[in-house]
């Protein structure tokens, strides 16, 4: 699958760890990919979907039981119960009884996709992180005119701490992102709550890094609502949560390289 498009080079500021703007680049052709939400959707139902894990019953569960029915003639309705009492049993409406239409492991969870559609979908996904207008629709708060936000490869080794990658961050017009994340944060509804899954976190500012393991790394991690990823190992599930397209994304010099080495087969450039 190759997508033909007409390559206008578009320049971005390449910024050090002090926030100062230190070159300009241009973004690679994968960023000229059009946009393609529905198939963005479908990658990202793929990719969720894969890692559910099937859910059954026992298929014994309410059944352990003598219950039977007593027949008519006795002024009762036919529900079976317990030999010796009118306690009803074993009925899908009973207390303790069967579930009508339990869950099974051989249900179809995963919602398959083809692998050059995934390709082509994470691809339009990561070109929809340069687009302003997206951003913003997904409730991204930031002043940087320039997405995404590039940074030079030595910010990931000066940056050790959490301390300086916020004083990074709010040079970069970029820190309301992570404070609206740490605002939103609240207490899960529903029983998940009591099931390690206490809070709800929405997501912030997604890092695409040479390396998860490095300084900058670590330093970012915990900030609310932040991800960080590489650029071998970035998805639709990264780049639009929820299906939607337009994370907020800062991306190393480095990661931009392997990014449009990882996607360079599927752009064609249309000559005039």
């Amino acid at each position: 699958m190759v997508v033909l498009i007409k390559y206008i080079p578009r320049e971005v500021e390449v910024f050090s760890a002090s926030g100062e703007s230190k070159d300009k680049i241009a973004l690679p052709p994968v960023f000229h990919i059009p946009v393609r939400k529905d198939l963005i959707r479908r990658a990202f139902l793929s990719e969720f979907t894969a890692s559910l894990q099937p859910k059954g019953r026992d298929p014994m569960a309410g059944k352990r039981t003598p219950a039977e029915s007593l027949g008519v003639g006795r002024g009762l309705a036919r529900v079976p119960r317990i030999p010796g009492t009118s306690i009803g049993a074993l009925a899908n409406m009973t207390v303790g009884g069967r579930i009508a239409h339990p869950p099974r492991v051989e249900e179809k969870l995963h919602e398959e996709i083809n692998r050059k559609e995934k390709k082509l979908a994470t691809a339009s996904a990561l070109a929809a992180t340069s687009y302003t207008k997206l951003v913003a629709a997904r409730g991204h708060l930031f002043d940087s005119a320039n997405l995404p936000v590039l940074i030079e490869d030595e910010v990931e080794k000066e940056i050790t701490r959490a301390v300086l990658a916020r004083e990074l961050l709010k040079k970069l017009g970029l820190w309301k992102d992570v404070e609206r994340a740490y605002e939103r944060t609240r207490i899960r509804a529903g029983k998940g709550k009591m099931r390690g899954r206490r809070y709800v976190e929405p997501k912030s500012i997604l890092f695409i890094l040479s390396s998860t393991k490095s300084p900058m790394s670590m330093a970012v991690r915990n900030l609310p609502g932040v991800d960080v990823v590489t650029a071998k190992e970035v998805s639709v599930l990264h780049l639009a949560p929820g299906g939607v397209p337009g994370r907020l994304t800062v991306i190393s010099r480095g990661a931009l390289e392997e990014l449009n080495n990882r996607f360079k087969e599927l752009v064609v450039v249309r000559s005039e």
